[in-house]
């Protein structure tokens, strides 16, 4: 009860430093640490007349990893996984004494979806992985009457599965950075023979079923994500310039190429232009939030481009059009990030 109340307490606590949760853009790497428990492991005991079956108990031990990934922007991230795991062996059942040490390291590489906005400050996640694991077993023994059985220090390598649930917790003050808290199961493919003596006659120890849950806390730092811009001064207000009209040309997803009525709307444009006395033609280009801010500004740019292009063929002199890109920002629809809107996704000709 008293941990309950001070986790309870320390959550409330950090909740003005807490960020909202972002898509994880970029490179990120991650680091933690906690405890690993080891189902029972079933065990087969062979060397010469003794044949004995049974299973073993290990006690809770530390567990470690250390992580280096990317994130897509969409929620979607792939990331390279070292893990570290440590557990001691207290009894084999049916025996009197049993003892030794098993220790477990080597790489995964996980797929997880982190699941922006669905809980405030907090972005949970779920994986897969798959990979190796060498398992160290040293000093691995057992007793019973009529029998004893040893095996020395050896190292066996398996493939390796697990599932991971999770979630992130975005720290404000420091933008990249979150504390991280999971659970992560895994299990090794097949079974591990250690060589060793059996009543004093080469025997075999056989273990199967290696199956670990895994609880970490630690730390993720992502290096794609930008500082919050800073405000910009507030200017004395000067007169409107004035605006004879301006147009709207929208685009589909991820594209900067031109619709037919796209087409049409500058072609309007272009035509108008030439009714009034003008001094230039702004043509600016804008996206929605999905993809990377750095993705969306050239984006941003290529249509913008698309359009003047099209203005120049319908008769309006390239030196009197100005280009510019303004990707994400200036939303004309606001959404939050990653969220694909088609208003956002324009270009806009402004005739001065």
């Amino acid at each position: 009860m008293k941990f309950r109340n001070a986790l309870v307490a320390a959550t409330v606590l950090a909740l003005p430093v807490a960020a909202k949760a972002q898509p994880i853009t970029g490179l990120y790497i991650g680091a933690g640490g906690g405890v690993n428990i080891m189902q029972d492991e079933s065990a087969q005991i062979a060397g010469g007349a003794v044949k004995r079956g049974g299973h073993l108990q290990t006690r809770v031990g530390p567990a470690a990893d250390l992580d280096v990934g990317y994130g897509l922007g969409n929620g979607l991230r792939v990331e390279l996984e070292g893990s570290y795991r440590y557990n001691t062996i207290k009894g084999l059942s049916g025996s009197t004494n049993a003892g030794g040490q098993e220790q477990k390291f080597g790489p995964m590489f996980n797929v997880l979806y982190d699941f922006v906005g669905l809980v405030p400050y907090v972005q949970p996640y779920v994986g897969v992985g798959g990979g190796y694991q060498w398992t160290q077993d040293r000093n691995l023994h057992a007793s019973a009457p009529g029998f004893t059985a040893t095996s020395p220090s050896r190292t066996v390598g398996s493939i390796a599965y697990q599932g991971i649930l999770g979630a992130a917790f975005p720290i404000a003050t420091v933008p990249g950075l979150a504390l991280t808290a999971d659970y992560r199961f895994m299990g090794l493919v097949g079974h591990r023979n250690y060589r060793g003596t059996v009543d004093g006659v080469p025997g075999n120890i056989r273990l199967n079923d290696d199956f670990n849950h895994t609880i970490l806390v630690g730390v993720r730092y992502n290096f794609g994500v930008a500082p919050a811009p800073v405000p910009a001064p507030v200017a004395a207000a000067v007169p409107p310039s004035p605006v004879s009209r301006s147009y709207l040309v929208f685009f589909d997803w991820d594209k900067a190429t031109l619709t037919d009525r796209a087409r049409q709307i500058v072609s309007e444009a272009a035509a108008n232009s030439t009714k009034v006395q003008y001094t230039r033609l702004e043509v600016n280009g804008y996206t929605d939030t999905s993809g990377t801010p750095r993705y969306n500004q050239g984006l941003s740019v290529r249509r913008a481009n698309a359009v003047a292009a099209e203005l120049v063929r319908d008769g309006v002199p390239k030196t009197a059009i100005t280009i510019q890109g303004f990707g994400e920002t200036h939303l004309l629809v606001p959404t939050g990030a990653g969220v694909r809107e088609p208003q956002n996704r324009r270009v806009e000709i402004i005739i001065k």
